[in-house]
């Protein structure tokens, strides 16, 4: 199950992430999420959209920090976030998804997309649209929209965002009211 994640500050991002994984924490991978210090807990969420359950469960099986960070290089996991500067990761986790960013970015930034489509007439050799849902929130934080989020009642504004990669990279974002 995804958290949804709030795309104002990393640190307004970090204790919604909190308080959202200590509310879920009937899942025994959602108690050993809050257990997670800063750091891991910002890379766990950027990668973790390369994870099945599986692959959730055997991460979480490694008792210290060394071995998670350990068993995320086996997996060829560690670079996909660690290729980037520290600033470049922070945007990431803050979902500051920008125009010239890679599909993995986004991915890392806003997780897998509800939809995805071909837009034809695109400028590109290889084009793909994909399609998130948000929600504004009273305080004017934004939520990525996850399906059975118990948040969604307190939306002020729900909205989508389709995002045109362009060979690989993000080449538009165009904003839409309603879902």
């Amino acid at each position: 199950m995804r958290v949804a994640r709030v795309l104002t500050s990393p640190r307004a991002a970090v204790s919604v992430l909190l308080g959202a994984s200590l509310a879920l924490s009937g899942c025994s991978i959602d108690r050993k999420v809050k257990k997670l210090d800063n750091e891991e807990f910002k890379h766990y969420y950027a990668l973790k959209v390369w994870m099945d359950p599986g692959e959730k469960k055997a991460y979480f099986k490694n008792k210290t920090r060394e071995e998670r960070d350990a068993w995320l290089k086996e997996q060829g996991l560690w670079d996909k976030f660690y290729q980037y500067e520290p600033h470049i990761r922070e945007q990431i986790y803050g979902g500051e998804v920008q125009i010239g960013w890679t599909r993995d970015m986004l991915l890392m930034a806003w997780g897998k997309p509800v939809d995805r489509g071909r837009p034809a007439g695109r400028n590109a050799q290889r084009s793909v649209m994909f399609l998130y849902r948000f929600e504004e929130t009273q305080d004017g934080g934004v939520l990525v929209w996850e399906p059975g989020s118990k948040t969604e009642y307190q939306a002020a504004r729900l909205f989508r965002r389709e995002v045109y990669i362009d060979d690989g990279v993000v080449a538009e974002i165009r904003d839409k009211n309603g879902f």
